[in-house]
């Protein structure tokens, strides 16, 4: 199937992920109108921003009839779970139809419940660590539970927490205390359970796949990302510091495994238990000895992993999201990968992960020859000038035929940009290029 006509577009989400998001859609032949609610300072480059917040449902079913939109792709997760495709269906007779990439709430439940999401891969024989899921009055089988496990004890909040709800313990007496303030409400609603897992030993990384509800899909390139906020990946966990893609450990013999393992059991499991999911699987997977165990699923692409991966997709990936909304990936809706390899930095204010202060001005070379600059936290200031408005200001990404090499790139890139406070990491890649 070949779309036809151009196609308007609304993308929704603030972040670096959706600038790259927007970069990439811009490329499209098939783009029409391409519209960002909200956006930031930069993706106005790509299209035309509009101020409503991604989870204003009202206004984005206002702004499908007011421009025309054929396809809606959501960035977060929280208007997944929040139920944007049922306020979608839900709409009058009579109202533009539209596509939307991205699950309803019943799907959503991947990624805004962690129980949910470990229910599912038993159910399916998906790999995953040992674990059980505790509330309030089974508090004793958590302790009890964590009393079978080696050092160190992993603890998660079952819902969403801003990514703040996973607690990493070094020791039982620590992980029975956080148990106890976990589900007396550190994190409110979503640690009123709380799943207590198997700690896994190995190598993270990153799987995107895009599925059309229909058991079709496909894989778009692996990355891994950088949570740590200090170099040696010490500190503070951060919403991420930089990636690579690929990275050199998910060779060919590893992404079959995880193909096989991984995603067609959980495609073919959507289509078991009922749920239509039309929109991108995140695999947050462990490389443990060879073998990937699901460590988490997200319902969107990741970010700073969606900045590495999108420069690296070559074909046009618009057809590709447009089909899988429709529920219609055929054969022609391919994926072709450059063969370069990316590398992102991410540029973030003076304190974060901790306080951070807003409003700075960001001066330098914001367009670079050689690199691209993804806008995250960032928005427009008096007199036009772009200025810091979160955390991860800025994602700084390049291509090169070797990891070392884009990370060169990206180096010297940010080395020509300028806000006060500006701090990052500087062993992004050092790791798997060493």
């Amino acid at each position: 199937m070949t779309a036809q006509k151009p196609l308007n577009v609304l993308l929704l989400g603030s972040g670096g992920r959706e600038s790259a998001l927007a970069y990439k859609i811009s490329q499209s032949p098939l783009k029409g109108r391409l519209f960002v609610a909200p956006g930031n300072a930069g993706t106005g480059r790509y299209g035309t921003v509009l101020n409503f917040a991604a989870s204003d449902f009202d206004a984005v079913c206002k702004a499908v009839e007011e421009h025309e939109i054929d396809l809606v792709v959501v960035g977060p997760e929280d208007p997944l779970v929040l139920g944007l495709r049922e306020a979608l269906d839900a709409r009058p007779a009579g109202c533009r139809p539209v596509a939307m990439l991205g699950p309803g709430a019943d799907g959503a439940a991947l990624e805004g419940s962690k129980d949910f999401a470990k229910l599912f891969m038993g159910r399916h024989g998906i790999p995953t660590a040992r674990h059980l899921t505790v509330t309030a009055e089974t508090i004793a089988d958590g302790e009890a539970f964590l009393a079978t496990l080696n050092p160190p004890f992993v603890l998660k909040a079952d819902g969403l927490a801003a990514g703040k709800g996973v607690l990493i313990e070094p020791s039982l007496e620590a992980a029975r205390a956080s148990l106890r303030t976990m589900l007396g409400g550190q994190f409110g609603a979503a640690s009123a359970k709380v799943v207590i897992e198997e700690f896994l030993s190995g190598i993270e990384c990153s799987v995107f796949v895009i599925t059309d509800g229909k058991g079709n899909y496909r894989i778009l390139p692996p990355a891994k990302d950088y949570k740590r906020a200090g170099d040696g990946d010490t500190g503070l966990n951060t919403g991420g510091m930089g990636a690579v893609c690929p990275p050199p450990f998910a060779d060919a013999e590893f992404m079959k495994k995880v193909e096989e393992r991984v995603v067609r059991p959980t495609v073919e499991g959507l289509i078991a238990d009922g749920i239509d999911y039309r929109g991108f699987i995140f695999l947050g997977l462990m490389d443990s000895d060879g073998d990937p165990m699901v460590i988490e699923y997200n319902v969107r692409m990741g970010d700073p992993e969606t900045e590495a991966v999108m420069p690296r997709i070559a074909s046009d990936i618009l057809p590709v999201m447009y089909h899988a909304a429709l529920g219609q990936l055929t054969d022609s809706d391919i994926v072709v990968t450059d063969p370069r390899a990316a590398v992102t930095v991410v540029a973030v204010a003076g304190g974060y992960p901790g306080k951070y202060e807003k409003g700075k001005v960001i001066s330098g070379k914001l367009e670079p020859e050689h690199s691209i600059v993804f806008h995250a936290g960032t928005r427009i200031g008096e007199g036009g000038h772009p200025v810091t408005a979160g955390g991860r200001v800025l994602a700084v990404t390049s291509l090169a035929d070797t990891l070392k090499d884009a990370a060169k790139a990206s180096y010297a890139a940010l080395a020509d940009i300028h806000f006060e406070g500006m701090r990052f990491r500087s062993d992004i890649s050092a790791d798997v290029t060493d």
